[in-house]
């Protein structure tokens, strides 16, 4: 399958901040910061297709295409049980995941979206503790990449990796179900992964234990004054790297996780940054993590292309259902995004 975003002439939008628009600006509660739960009734869908809404309106407005994420990023086995889900209930959430946006999608036709299913850390986000190898990864993330699969998801993300082997296994579990993949990691504010290896080490070891597989890479949940220092472009790994979700705040992960209040950042200096990123990276998907929401990405689309967002006709449409199996629309929709 040829992802849409590879071919683009510039960059395809996703959203931002998730959990922490759901959280602090909506003012909803998130055990465990898990969006996915809301999948279960029809408040948390309406909550959801209101978060979704405004960035793809700015995705018609522009004519750009879409990466529409699953709201699964805790979606997995660990964090499922804390919230009493087992794996049969877990596995059916991941599947109306995948329906839940595939809908959001269908009713905007003229819109060219790619469904993502969105994998994230097993552990914590920010720090890691108990690692597993690169096949206890690939069985562990298989039960998700095997529901977005089922579903008819186009591609999965891992998104907020913090080390090489559970990158590997979640690129394996895709392998499997025969799905596209992209690993995002996370760096703290030297520019390391939360494990203490380099950016480049870590593309370079998924690379090496994948044949190249991922169809490229992502750094999300940092600011990029944390990582741009390290994306020499004369280095290979760098090209490797298409697209940035930074957060809107400077503060580190351990200060954010102590953070009472929503950082919202400097949104014009964090859209110049990105600016800057193009000259070193071929972005094919910008989007925001903690922090961020659509008055975010609207400023960073503007940076990026100097276009502005005002109604500009679109240019190519969505083919048909895109190779998607049919979805039921939502009977209305289901954040902080703290480390998505």
């Amino acid at each position: 399958m040829t992802l849409l975003q590879l071919s683009a002439g510039r960059p395809f939008l996703t959203d931002g901040g998730l959990e922490t628009s759901l959280v602090f600006r909506d003012g909803i509660d998130l055990p465990d910061f898990a969006a996915f739960p809301l999948l279960d009734s029809d408040h948390g869908r309406g909550a959801l297709a209101r978060y979704y809404g405004p960035y793809l309106d700015l995705a018609e407005e522009t004519g750009s295409g879409f990466v529409l994420d699953t709201p699964t990023w805790r979606a997995n086995l660990d964090w499922g049980a804390r919230l009493g889900y087992d794996a049969i209930r877990l596995a059916a959430d991941n599947r109306r995941a995948v329906e839940f946006v595939t809908a959001l999608a269908d009713e905007r036709p003229d819109l060219r979206c790619v469904i993502n299913g969105v994998i994230g850390p097993r552990g914590d986000g920010y720090v890691v503790r108990a690692a597993m190898s690169a096949s206890e990864a690939a069985a562990y993330h298989g039960l998700q990449a095997r529901a977005f699969a089922e579903a008819g998801s186009e591609m999965i993300s891992a998104i907020t990796m913090t080390y090489a082997e559970e990158a590997i296994g979640v690129v394996r579990a895709a392998t499997a179900v025969s799905l596209p993949v992209v690993i995002s990691f996370t760096t703290e504010t030297d520019g390391r992964l939360p494990s203490g290896q380099t950016l480049g080490d870590a593309i370079g070891q998924v690379d090496a234990a994948t044949g190249g597989t991922p169809a490229y890479y992502m750094v999300n949940c940092a600011h990029p004054t944390h990582f741009a220092a390290e994306l020499d472009p004369t280095h290979e790994w760098v090209q490797r790297i298409g697209g940035i979700r930074a957060n809107a705040s400077r503060l580190s992960h351990a200060e954010l996780d102590e953070a009472t209040e929503l950082d919202r950042g400097d949104i014009a200096e964090l859209a110049s940054l990105y600016g800057e990123l193009t000259t070193a990276l071929s972005l094919r998907v910008v989007g925001g993590c903690c922090g961020t929401d659509d008055e975010h990405l609207r400023t960073i689309h503007r940076a990026i292309t100097g276009e502005p967002a005002n109604r500009q006709p679109l240019t190519a449409t969505r083919p048909g259902t895109h190779n998607r199996r049919p979805a039921p629309v939502p009977s209305s929709a289901p954040t902080q995004e703290q480390r998505t």
